[in-house]
């Protein structure tokens, strides 16, 4: 089989990570994949955010679980966390970064990492708290978050993809 085709086909979320960082030359490759995903007009209005620093993961980690009421980590353990947002202006700011986070997660799968979208990015983004975070980058309210994502070596089996649910396609 192709690749390519062999990792969309057998990506899938992973759950648990082992606490070795990545090298900055897999994240730039898995940041370069998401950058060259497609956007409306190639208006390419969206950011994202690295966050390899332990003390500022944690902190993002406390503040999405916050906002589900848990105390848990929602990142699974993973030392690595992607962030995608967009232009507040951008009328398709959601679709694009979209496609940015699902590039990053099969760039993720074809480096032999894994990857799990985490939710609640939007709400984190409406924060205090988090938007303190961001002020060292310069970013301001002009931006809504999309997704992040979780990043690093899987721990233990590679987790297998789900099957498929049936009458799903339409032809005409």
């Amino acid at each position: 089989m192709n690749e390519s085709l062999n990792t969309l086909l057998n990506r899938a979320s992973s759950r648990s990570y082992k606490k070795e960082m990545v090298s900055d030359e897999l994240i730039e490759e898995v940041v370069k994949a998401g950058l060259k995903a497609p956007s409306a007009k190639n208006t390419q209005d969206n950011i994202i955010i690295v966050i390899k620093d332990k003390e500022v993961r944690d902190k993002i980690s406390k503040i999405n679980a916050s906002i589900l009421n848990s105390s848990g980590d929602p990142f699974y353990g993973a030392p690595v966390i992607i962030i995608c947002a967009y232009n507040k202006n951008c009328p398709n700011g959601v679709y694009d970064s979209s496609l940015v986070l699902g590039n990053m997660m099969n760039a993720a799968e074809a480096l032999g990492l894994g990857s799990c979208w985490i939710h609640r990015c939007r709400q984190e983004f409406e924060l205090d708290e988090f938007k303190e975070l961001l002020k060292p980058l310069g970013l301001t309210d002009e931006y809504i978050g999309v997704g992040n994502l979780a990043l690093g070596y899987i721990e233990g089996a590679h987790p297998a993809p789900k099957d498929i649910k049936p009458n799903r396609v339409y032809y005409i």
